[in-house]
Protein backbone atom coordinates (compact mmCIF):
# COMPACT_ATOMS: atom_id res chain seq x y z
CA UNK A 1 0.00 0.00 0.00
CA UNK A 2 1.26 3.46 -0.89
CA UNK A 3 2.51 5.39 2.12
CA UNK A 4 3.60 8.81 0.83
CA UNK A 5 1.24 11.13 -1.04
CA UNK A 6 1.68 14.39 -2.89
CA UNK A 7 -1.56 16.37 -2.90
CA UNK A 8 -1.57 18.74 -5.87
CA UNK A 9 -3.86 21.78 -5.66
CA UNK A 10 -4.15 23.57 -8.96
CA UNK A 11 -6.60 25.71 -10.90
CA UNK A 12 -6.86 29.07 -12.63
CA UNK A 13 -5.22 32.22 -11.34
CA UNK A 14 -7.21 34.07 -8.68
CA UNK A 15 -9.38 31.11 -7.67
CA UNK A 16 -7.97 30.84 -4.12
CA UNK A 17 -5.34 28.10 -4.34
CA UNK A 18 -3.01 29.46 -1.66
CA UNK A 19 -5.67 29.67 1.06
CA UNK A 20 -6.98 26.20 0.20
CA UNK A 21 -3.47 24.70 0.19
CA UNK A 22 -2.71 26.20 3.61
CA UNK A 23 -5.90 24.71 5.02
CA UNK A 24 -5.07 21.25 3.65
CA UNK A 25 -1.42 21.42 4.73
CA UNK A 26 -2.41 22.51 8.24
CA UNK A 27 -4.82 19.59 8.52
CA UNK A 28 -2.21 17.09 7.29
CA UNK A 29 0.68 18.69 9.18
CA UNK A 30 2.87 19.04 6.11
CA UNK A 31 4.75 21.58 3.99
CA UNK A 32 3.69 23.33 0.78
CA UNK A 33 5.68 23.20 -2.46
CA UNK A 34 5.11 26.23 -4.67
CA UNK A 35 4.36 25.38 -8.32
CA UNK A 36 3.99 28.90 -9.69
CA UNK A 37 6.68 29.75 -12.23
CA UNK A 38 6.67 33.47 -11.37
CA UNK A 39 6.50 33.21 -7.59
CA UNK A 40 9.94 31.58 -7.62
CA UNK A 41 11.49 35.00 -8.33
CA UNK A 42 12.50 37.60 -5.76
CA UNK A 43 11.39 41.20 -5.86
CA UNK A 44 7.92 40.83 -7.38
CA UNK A 45 5.65 39.48 -4.61
CA UNK A 46 2.70 41.77 -5.29
CA UNK A 47 2.29 41.17 -9.01
CA UNK A 48 2.77 37.40 -8.66
CA UNK A 49 0.45 37.13 -5.61
CA UNK A 50 3.20 35.24 -3.80
CA UNK A 51 2.38 33.77 -0.38
CA UNK A 52 2.86 36.51 2.20
CA UNK A 53 5.29 36.21 5.13
CA UNK A 54 2.24 35.70 7.35
CA UNK A 55 1.00 32.82 5.18
CA UNK A 56 4.45 31.27 5.07
CA UNK A 57 4.62 31.52 8.86
CA UNK A 58 1.48 29.36 9.12
CA UNK A 59 2.86 26.58 6.89
CA UNK A 60 6.43 26.20 5.57
CA UNK A 61 6.60 26.94 1.82
CA UNK A 62 9.32 25.80 -0.56
CA UNK A 63 10.52 27.46 -3.78
CA UNK A 64 9.00 30.88 -3.08
CA UNK A 65 11.13 33.90 -4.07
CA UNK A 66 14.38 31.93 -4.13
CA UNK A 67 15.68 32.99 -7.55
CA UNK A 68 16.89 36.38 -8.80
CA UNK A 69 15.00 37.85 -11.75
CA UNK A 70 17.91 37.31 -14.12
CA UNK A 71 18.45 33.67 -13.13
CA UNK A 72 17.36 30.98 -15.56
CA UNK A 73 14.85 28.53 -14.17
CA UNK A 74 12.81 25.91 -16.00
CA UNK A 75 10.24 23.20 -15.45
CA UNK A 76 13.03 20.62 -15.77
CA UNK A 77 15.00 22.29 -12.99
CA UNK A 78 11.85 22.49 -10.91
CA UNK A 79 11.29 18.75 -11.37
CA UNK A 80 14.84 18.02 -10.19
CA UNK A 81 14.52 20.36 -7.20
CA UNK A 82 11.20 18.90 -6.07
CA UNK A 83 12.34 15.30 -6.50
CA UNK A 84 15.38 16.12 -4.35
CA UNK A 85 13.24 17.78 -1.69
CA UNK A 86 10.48 15.17 -1.35
CA UNK A 87 12.61 12.47 0.38
CA UNK A 88 13.40 15.05 3.07
CA UNK A 89 9.70 15.85 3.49
CA UNK A 90 8.79 12.16 3.70
CA UNK A 91 11.08 11.92 6.75
CA UNK A 92 8.82 14.46 8.48
CA UNK A 93 5.53 12.84 7.51
CA UNK A 94 3.56 10.99 4.86
CA UNK A 95 2.22 14.01 2.98
CA UNK A 96 3.23 17.07 1.01
CA UNK A 97 1.04 19.65 -0.72
CA UNK A 98 2.01 21.17 -4.05
CA UNK A 99 0.16 24.36 -4.99
CA UNK A 100 0.22 26.32 -8.22
CA UNK A 101 -1.30 27.00 -11.60
CA UNK A 102 1.82 26.70 -13.76
CA UNK A 103 0.79 23.68 -15.77
CA UNK A 104 4.28 22.81 -17.01
CA UNK A 105 5.58 22.77 -13.43
CA UNK A 106 2.74 20.54 -12.22
CA UNK A 107 3.25 18.14 -15.12
CA UNK A 108 7.02 18.12 -14.56
CA UNK A 109 6.58 16.67 -11.08
CA UNK A 110 3.56 14.45 -11.75
CA UNK A 111 4.60 13.04 -15.13
CA UNK A 112 8.23 13.99 -15.51
CA UNK A 113 9.98 15.85 -18.30
CA UNK A 114 11.91 14.22 -21.12
CA UNK A 115 15.69 14.59 -20.62
CA UNK A 116 16.76 17.67 -22.56
CA UNK A 117 20.43 18.67 -22.80
CA UNK A 118 21.59 21.63 -20.77
CA UNK A 119 21.91 24.70 -22.97
CA UNK A 120 25.36 26.29 -23.00
CA UNK A 121 25.68 29.95 -22.09
CA UNK A 122 27.01 30.70 -25.59
CA UNK A 123 23.97 29.22 -27.35
CA UNK A 124 21.52 30.78 -24.90
CA UNK A 125 23.12 34.21 -25.36
CA UNK A 126 23.27 33.88 -29.16
CA UNK A 127 19.61 32.89 -29.51
CA UNK A 128 18.45 35.55 -27.07
CA UNK A 129 20.47 38.23 -28.87
CA UNK A 130 19.08 37.16 -32.24
CA UNK A 131 15.52 37.36 -30.89
CA UNK A 132 16.05 40.78 -29.32
CA UNK A 133 17.73 42.25 -32.42
CA UNK A 134 15.73 40.65 -35.22
CA UNK A 135 12.49 39.46 -33.65
CA UNK A 136 10.92 36.01 -33.72
CA UNK A 137 10.60 35.48 -37.50
CA UNK A 138 14.22 34.38 -38.16
CA UNK A 139 14.01 31.93 -35.25
CA UNK A 140 10.73 30.55 -36.57
CA UNK A 141 12.37 30.08 -39.98
CA UNK A 142 15.25 28.24 -38.33
CA UNK A 143 12.87 26.07 -36.29
CA UNK A 144 10.91 25.20 -39.44
CA UNK A 145 14.13 24.05 -41.07
CA UNK A 146 15.57 22.17 -38.08
CA UNK A 147 12.35 20.68 -36.68
CA UNK A 148 9.33 20.95 -39.01
CA UNK A 149 7.33 18.64 -36.72
CA UNK A 150 7.57 20.91 -33.68
CA UNK A 151 7.20 23.98 -35.89
CA UNK A 152 3.67 22.81 -36.73
CA UNK A 153 2.83 22.32 -33.04
CA UNK A 154 4.42 25.32 -31.33
CA UNK A 155 2.53 28.46 -30.37
CA UNK A 156 4.23 30.81 -32.83
CA UNK A 157 3.28 33.83 -30.73
CA UNK A 158 5.05 32.46 -27.64
CA UNK A 159 8.71 33.61 -27.75
CA UNK A 160 9.70 31.44 -24.78
CA UNK A 161 8.63 28.21 -26.51
CA UNK A 162 10.18 29.14 -29.86
CA UNK A 163 13.46 30.29 -28.32
CA UNK A 164 13.73 27.16 -26.17
CA UNK A 165 13.10 24.85 -29.12
CA UNK A 166 15.78 26.55 -31.22
CA UNK A 167 18.22 26.39 -28.30
CA UNK A 168 17.65 22.65 -27.93
CA UNK A 169 17.97 22.01 -31.67
CA UNK A 170 21.30 23.84 -31.76
CA UNK A 171 22.60 22.23 -28.57
CA UNK A 172 21.54 18.65 -29.30
CA UNK A 173 22.04 18.68 -33.04
CA UNK A 174 18.74 16.83 -33.45
CA UNK A 175 15.12 18.01 -33.72
CA UNK A 176 13.61 19.08 -30.42
CA UNK A 177 10.55 16.93 -31.17
CA UNK A 178 12.71 13.80 -31.35
CA UNK A 179 13.59 14.24 -27.66
CA UNK A 180 9.96 14.62 -26.56
CA UNK A 181 8.74 11.07 -25.86
CA UNK A 182 5.69 12.06 -23.80
CA UNK A 183 6.05 8.96 -21.64
CA UNK A 184 5.12 9.47 -17.99
CA UNK A 185 7.70 8.54 -15.36
CA UNK A 186 6.75 6.26 -12.50
CA UNK A 187 6.87 8.08 -9.17
CA UNK A 188 7.61 6.37 -5.83
CA UNK A 189 4.68 8.14 -4.17
CA UNK A 190 0.97 8.54 -4.70
CA UNK A 191 -0.36 11.62 -6.46
CA UNK A 192 -3.74 13.18 -5.78
CA UNK A 193 -4.74 16.11 -7.99
CA UNK A 194 -7.43 18.59 -6.98
CA UNK A 195 -8.53 21.32 -9.36
CA UNK A 196 -10.26 24.39 -7.91
CA UNK A 197 -12.90 26.20 -9.92
CA UNK A 198 -16.07 28.25 -9.51
CA UNK A 199 -18.72 29.92 -11.61
CA UNK A 200 -17.06 31.92 -14.38
CA UNK A 201 -18.60 35.28 -13.40
CA UNK A 202 -17.49 34.83 -9.78
CA UNK A 203 -13.97 33.86 -10.85
CA UNK A 204 -13.71 36.89 -13.12
CA UNK A 205 -15.00 39.13 -10.33
CA UNK A 206 -12.32 37.74 -7.99
CA UNK A 207 -9.68 38.41 -10.63
CA UNK A 208 -10.85 42.00 -11.15
CA UNK A 209 -10.89 42.66 -7.42
CA UNK A 210 -7.46 41.09 -6.96
CA UNK A 211 -5.96 43.39 -9.60
CA UNK A 212 -7.47 46.37 -7.78
CA UNK A 213 -5.98 45.07 -4.52
CA UNK A 214 -2.55 44.69 -6.16
CA UNK A 215 -2.69 48.33 -7.27
CA UNK A 216 -3.60 49.39 -3.73
CA UNK A 217 -0.74 47.29 -2.32
CA UNK A 218 1.80 49.07 -4.51
CA UNK A 219 2.11 47.11 -7.74
CA UNK A 220 2.95 50.27 -9.69
CA UNK A 221 5.95 51.03 -7.45
CA UNK A 222 7.03 47.38 -7.52
CA UNK A 223 6.92 47.31 -11.32
CA UNK A 224 8.84 50.59 -11.53
CA UNK A 225 11.57 49.13 -9.31
CA UNK A 226 12.21 46.39 -11.90
CA UNK A 227 11.45 48.47 -15.00
CA UNK A 228 15.14 48.53 -15.97
CA UNK A 229 14.99 44.71 -16.16
CA UNK A 230 11.89 44.61 -18.39
CA UNK A 231 13.78 42.64 -21.06
CA UNK A 232 14.03 39.59 -18.75
CA UNK A 233 11.78 36.59 -19.36
CA UNK A 234 10.86 36.49 -15.68
CA UNK A 235 9.02 39.80 -16.19
CA UNK A 236 7.35 38.84 -19.47
CA UNK A 237 4.08 38.25 -17.72
CA UNK A 238 0.66 39.75 -17.07
CA UNK A 239 0.80 42.70 -14.71
CA UNK A 240 4.31 43.84 -15.45
CA UNK A 241 3.81 44.06 -19.22
CA UNK A 242 0.89 46.43 -18.72
CA UNK A 243 2.75 48.50 -16.12
CA UNK A 244 5.77 48.76 -18.42
CA UNK A 245 3.47 49.96 -21.21
CA UNK A 246 2.24 52.63 -18.80
CA UNK A 247 5.80 53.70 -18.01
CA UNK A 248 6.69 53.67 -21.73
CA UNK A 249 3.80 56.03 -22.38
CA UNK A 250 2.02 53.67 -24.77
CA UNK A 251 -0.89 53.12 -22.36
CA UNK A 252 -2.60 55.39 -19.85
CA UNK A 253 -3.06 54.23 -16.24
CA UNK A 254 -6.76 53.35 -16.50
CA UNK A 255 -6.21 51.38 -19.70
CA UNK A 256 -3.22 49.56 -18.20
CA UNK A 257 -5.22 48.42 -15.19
CA UNK A 258 -8.23 47.35 -17.25
CA UNK A 259 -5.96 45.53 -19.71
CA UNK A 260 -4.32 43.75 -16.80
CA UNK A 261 -7.71 42.50 -15.66
CA UNK A 262 -8.64 41.37 -19.15
CA UNK A 263 -5.33 39.61 -19.79
CA UNK A 264 -5.55 37.87 -16.42
CA UNK A 265 -9.04 36.62 -17.26
CA UNK A 266 -7.78 35.36 -20.63
CA UNK A 267 -4.91 33.56 -18.90
CA UNK A 268 -7.33 31.94 -16.44
CA UNK A 269 -9.36 30.56 -19.36
CA UNK A 270 -6.18 29.17 -20.95
CA UNK A 271 -5.25 27.48 -17.69
CA UNK A 272 -8.67 25.86 -17.43
CA UNK A 273 -8.51 24.65 -21.03
CA UNK A 274 -5.13 23.01 -20.35
CA UNK A 275 -6.14 21.52 -17.01
CA UNK A 276 -9.44 20.12 -18.26
CA UNK A 277 -7.45 17.76 -20.50
CA UNK A 278 -6.13 16.00 -17.39
CA UNK A 279 -8.68 13.36 -16.47
CA UNK A 280 -6.84 12.56 -13.21
CA UNK A 281 -7.87 15.90 -11.68
CA UNK A 282 -10.84 15.94 -9.28
CA UNK A 283 -12.60 19.30 -9.48
CA UNK A 284 -14.28 21.14 -6.63
CA UNK A 285 -15.09 24.60 -5.29
CA UNK A 286 -12.26 26.11 -3.20
CA UNK A 287 -14.45 25.88 -0.08
CA UNK A 288 -14.64 22.09 -0.56
CA UNK A 289 -10.91 21.52 -1.08
CA UNK A 290 -10.13 20.11 2.37
CA UNK A 291 -13.12 17.74 2.38
CA UNK A 292 -12.22 16.60 -1.14
CA UNK A 293 -8.60 15.97 -0.17
CA UNK A 294 -9.63 13.93 2.87
CA UNK A 295 -12.02 11.77 0.83
CA UNK A 296 -9.51 11.20 -1.97
CA UNK A 297 -6.82 10.22 0.53
CA UNK A 298 -9.19 7.75 2.22
CA UNK A 299 -9.97 6.15 -1.12
CA UNK A 300 -6.31 6.00 -2.15
CA UNK A 301 -5.17 4.56 1.17
CA UNK A 302 -8.01 2.04 1.44
CA UNK A 303 -8.79 0.89 -2.10
CA UNK A 304 -11.83 -1.34 -2.35
CA UNK A 305 -11.03 -4.97 -2.87
CA UNK A 306 -12.21 -6.24 -6.20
Amino acid sequence: MQKNFLIVITGPTGVGKTAAAIEVAQHLGCDIINADSRQVFRGIPIGTAAPTPQEQAIVPHHFVQFKDLDEYYSAAQFEADVMALLPQLWQQGDYAVMCGGSMMYVDAVCRGIDPIPDISDDIRHAVKQQWQEHGLEPLLDELKRLDPTYYEQVDKLNPKRVVHAVEVCRQAGVPYSSLRTGRAKQRPFGIIKIGLNMERDKLFDRINRRVDAMIEQGLEAEARSVYHLRHLNSLNTVGYKEMFALFDGTMDRHTAIERMKKNTRVYAKKQLTWLKRDTTITWCHPSQCLDTAIELLKTAQNPKKS
